[in-house]
């Protein structure tokens, strides 16, 4: 870890930073004021891990202002020991402390999408897992977790293309979106089963499964 006084202001480094903020959060940048609540910041370290990789800024405001940390080891051990103690596996981070003022630095935090996906926030005997969606670090669904899964392997999808199959797409063919819950009503399929085909779908380019806060959307490729 660096400490603040070996780190020297660099005026190219921090033209950079503040041309990564004007962009603002999205997909893969993320601002935080301080690490206060450092287990929810481990929830969107994670959510990166499991999506494309993404930047956090700690010390960058929502409204992208940059106040800076007085203290950026006390705020990086905060997180360091939140990921320990919550992330499983543990996820690869790069990190890099700026000087804005003379007594004010904003940590960067780099994660880049894992190879070893998905990763679970653990506390009290569960385990949850999270992705990114714009601007959002979202609950991950059974599904979801499934297909992260699966689509780091280099052998493919196999997929059985049957009734059950049909009636999924012709639905889909006639409503344009639908959630699992949807697709379950209308197939007839019972949970484990219908579960079973959207993640073959998925990953056989059929389907595509957008993640929301308030449940999965499947629609047609």
């Amino acid at each position: 870890m660096h400490r603040p006084e070996s780190i020297s202001y660099n005026a190219e480094k921090v033209r950079r930073l503040h041309q990564m903020v004007r962009q603002g959060e999205g997909l893969h940048l993320e601002f935080k004021r301080k690490a206060s609540f450092p287990d929810k910041i481990a929830r969107e370290i994670i959510a990166f891990a499991n999506t494309d990789g993404g930047t956090l800024l700690i010390g960058v405001d929502d409204d992208g202002s940059i106040p800076g940390v007085k203290y950026p080891e006390e705020e990086s051990l905060a997180i360091r020991l939140a990921l320990r103690k919550h992330c499983r596996p543990g996820v690869i981070f790069h990190e890099n402390i700026y000087p804005v003022t003379e007594k004010k630095f904003v940590l960067e935090w780099t994660i880049p999408q894992s190879k070893h996906r998905p990763h679970y926030f653990v506390a009290d005997g569960k385990k949850t897992a999270f992705v990114r969606r714009k601007d959002q670090s979202i609950t991950a669904s059974t599904e979801m977790c499934e297909v992260i899964r699966r689509s780091k392997s280099s052998k493919g999808t196999h997929l059985q293309y049957g009734v059950a199959e049909e009636s999924i797409v012709h639905y889909l063919h006639k409503h344009h979106s639908a959630s699992l819950g949807d697709i379950i009503e209308a197939t007839g399929l019972k949970l484990p089963v219908a579960s079973h085909k959207v993640v073959k779908l998925v990953l056989a380019g059929i389907l595509t499964l957008s993640p929301s806060e308030k449940g999965d959307v499947f629609a047609l490729a």
